[in-house]
C-alpha cells in the first residue's frame, strides 16, 4: 500500500463511525478470518462495526473469536465505510452487493488476480498468500489495534489459504507475518486442531461417497467428482461439508486438474478447480465468468450438474 493510499484509507477510517465489513457466498477460512480480523480491530478503535453474512459461516470455522457477530440482516443499513473483502468482483457478495450503493465510501481489500477494481479504495495484491495477509499489513501499516483474537483470525485465514502453507503463494513476508503473530500469544495448535482434526462425521461419509464415484480422465491427469442433493440428503450433510474434496484428489500422483461440481438445484452447480503444476485453473473458470488463482479458482454454471460436467471437460481438454 503506497503513502498516498495509506494517507487516504487513514483519513476515511479516522472520520468514519458507522463501518460495515460484508463477506462474499460460500466464505472460506480466509473470508472469514479476514472480516472478523478487522472488526475485531476497528471495533477495539472504538468504531461501531456490522460484520455480515451473505449466506453462512463453515462449521469448521464456528471456534474462532466473536463469530457471532457475523450476522444476517434484512434491513438496508447504510454505512460510512463499507469494507468489501476476499471478492473479486459484486456478484459475489450475493445480497450484500445492495450494501454497496449504500456506503458513502467502499474498500475492497483482495488477493484474486481476477478482481475488477470496484471500489473506491482498492487495496488487490495478486501475490499476497491471502487476503488475511493484507488485513495484517494494514493493521500494522495503519497502527490498528492487534491483539491474540485479530492475531486468531488472521492466522486462520492464512493457513487454510494456503493449504497449511503449502501453496506456491507462501513467501518468506508470510511466514513473518505468521511469526508476529505467534508472538501475540495465539494457540497454533489449538488453531490447526479446530481447523484440520475436527471433521463431523456427516463430512467423513460424504467424503466417502464422493470420492468413491470420481472419474479420471485425460490418462488420469484430470479428476471429476460431483455433490448431488441426493449425496447430501444420504450422508446428512451441507455443501460445505464437501469441501476438501477437491484438493485431496489433486494429491493425487497423476492428476493435474482436480474438479469438484457441487448441484446446488437441478439448473445451478457450483464449480471449484485445483491444478498442480502447469494448468491455469483461473483461465479454466474465466470461461463460466469465474476466477481465482492460478492454482484454486471457482465458478457457477447455470446448468445441471451432468451437464456443467461435460462444458468443464471440454474446456479442460484445451489446456491439459
Amino acid at each position: 500500500m503506497n503513502n498516498s493510499m495509506k494517507l487516504s484509507l487513514s483519513t476515511e477510517i479516522s472520520k468514519s463511525n458507522n463501518v460495515g465489513i460484508v463477506s462474499h457466498l460460500n466464505p472460506d477460512g480466509d473470508n472469514i478470518g479476514s472480516i472478523l480480523a478487522l472488526g475485531i480491530s476497528l471495533e477495539k478503535l472504538g468504531k461501531t462495526v456490522t460484520i455480515l453474512k451473505s449466506d453462512y459461516v463453515p462449521n469448521d470455522l464456528l471456534f474462532l473469536p466473536y463469530v457471532n457477530k457475523i450476522i444476517k440482516v434484512e434491513d438496508d443499513l447504510k454505512f460510512d465505510i463499507l469494507f468489501v473483502l476476499d471478492s473479486s468482483d459484486p456478484e459475489r457478495l450475493g445480497d450484500n452487493k445492495r450494501y454497496l450503493s449504500n456506503s458513502g465510501i467502499v474498500v475492497n481489500i483482495d488477493h484474486h488476480i481476477s478482481n475488477t477494481n470496484f471500489g473506491n479504495i482498492n487495496i488487490v495484491d495478486s501475490k499476497a498468500s491471502s487476503t488475511s495477509e493484507i488485513i495484517f499489513k494494514l493493521i500494522e501499516e495503519l497502527e490498528l489495534p492487534l491483539d491474540e483474537n485479530v492475531a486468531t483470525c488472521i492466522y486462520a485465514g492464512i493457513s487454510t489459504d494456503t493449504g497449511r502453507f503449502m501453496y506456491e503463494n507462501v513467501t518468506s513476508s508470510t511466514h513473518i507475518i505468521v511469526s508476529k503473530l505467534l508472538d501475540t500469544g495465539i494457540d497454533a495448535y489449538y488453531i490447526n486442531k479446530k481447523l484440520y482434526q475436527n471433521r463431523s462425521l456427516e463430512r467423513t461419509k460424504l467424503f466417502i461417497e464422493v470420492v468413491g464415484t470420481t472419474k479420471l480422465l485425460c490418462d488420469n491427469k484430470v479428476s471429476i467428482a460431483k455433490v448431488t442433493l441426493e449425496n447430501l440428503s444420504k450422508t446428512n450433510a451441507k455443501p460445505e461439508d464437501s469441501d476438501g474434496i477437491v484438493e485431496f484428489l489433486r494429491d493425487t500422483e497423476t492428476v493435474e486438474v482436480s474438479v469438484l461440481l457441487k448441484e446446488i438445484t437441478t439448473s445451478l452447480t457450483r464449480v471449484s478447480i485445483r491444478t498442480k503444476d502447469y494448468v491455469d485453473a483461473n483461465k479454466i473458470c474465466s470461461h463460466f465468468g469465474g476466477g481465482g488463482h492460478l492454482r484454486a479458482a471457482g465458478c457457477t454454471i447455470e446448468k445441471s450438474i451432468d451437464e456443467s460436467e461435460n462444458l468443464i471437460i471440454e474446456v479442460i481438454k484445451n489446456y491439459i
